[in-house]
């Protein structure tokens, strides 16, 4: 396969990185990765190995504040900024391959980001597919606490607020000693402004889901403890969609593409991505 990497401008003149691998044979379809808080592109390797080899290639961006990419780290002025990143990148990817299809692959909140870019920029894609999505605000969270999450937001816009629990990510203790051994991988706080736009971009998914009207694979650990997994029902619910799907695994945590059951969750997006290009 070959592997190409870079930077393009993004929002506001920040500098953005983006890789690639393709495939030495003809080539079915385009995975466009949307990665999760904290993480980065290069951590896909598992469904680049899997998924490259059968034709398919695989492009991703760490997002602002994220990986290689500029920004304070977990940090953003407001949501729009990773749509409108995505859209660039978006806009590259399918000046480079304008005869194939495009999936947008979102995983945690990168799952929230696909779907809402959907709506937001009207891109052409051939359809979605998200992996623990963070489309539901937590039960725990009150409309109190939801307002003074916003009030700091505005007062501290900096201030670290939480973390990501590295023994959440997967049941397999090799990844989760990479994912805290990775550089690339920010072991701080996302700050308070944020998690206001995470919240507001929940809202606001479940306001406009019905529009959402192309076919869409839902993909969740049933023992995911980084995100609310009833988000995934949720979702698949509110999706205007008549072509959806929702796969739930059993017993497995949050990054799916990353769980010792791996094998059965690439079989099953395999198939779906068969049935839809």
């Amino acid at each position: 396969m070959n592997h190409q990497e870079g930077f393009f401008e993004g929002v506001r003149g920040s500098r953005i990185y983006y890789q690639s691998w393709t495939p030495e044979s003809d080539l079915k379809a385009v995975l466009l990765i949307a990665h999760g808080l904290a993480e980065h592109s290069g951590r896909y390797l598992n469904v680049v190995n899997h998924f490259v080899p059968l034709g398919y290639a695989i492009y991703g961006i760490d997002y602002l504040g994220h990986g290689k990419s500029d920004g304070t780290r977990a940090f953003v002025q407001t949501f729009d900024d990773y749509l409108d990143t995505l859209a660039t990148y978006h806009s590259m990817v399918e000046s480079w391959h304008p005869d194939k299809p495009i999936f947008l692959v979102g995983h945690s909140m990168g799952g929230l980001i696909a779907p809402l870019f959907s709506l937001s920029h009207k891109p052409n894609l051939a359809g979605l597919i998200v992996s623990g999505p963070a489309s539901k605000v937590p039960d725990e969270i009150s409309p109190l606490l939801i307002l003074m999450s916003k009030l700091l937001a505005v007062i501290l816009p900096k201030a670290g607020v939480q973390s990501v629990d590295a023994e959440g990510v997967s049941r397999d203790p090799a990844v989760v000693q990479a994912y805290e051994n990775d550089p690339l991988v920010y072991r701080g706080k996302a700050t308070a402004r944020l998690a206001a736009e995470l919240l507001k971009a929940m809202q606001r998914l479940r306001l406009e889901a019905a529009e959402i009207v192309m076919p869409v694979l839902i993909m969740q650990g049933s023992e995911d403890k980084l995100v609310d997994p009833d988000g995934a029902q949720l979702l698949h619910d509110i999706i205007g969609s008549s072509d959806k799907t929702l796969k739930i695994y059993p017993g497995l945590y949050h990054e799916i593409f990353n769980e010792p059951e791996r094998d059965q969750v690439f079989a099953d997006m395999q198939a779906w991505l068969g049935e839809h290009i």
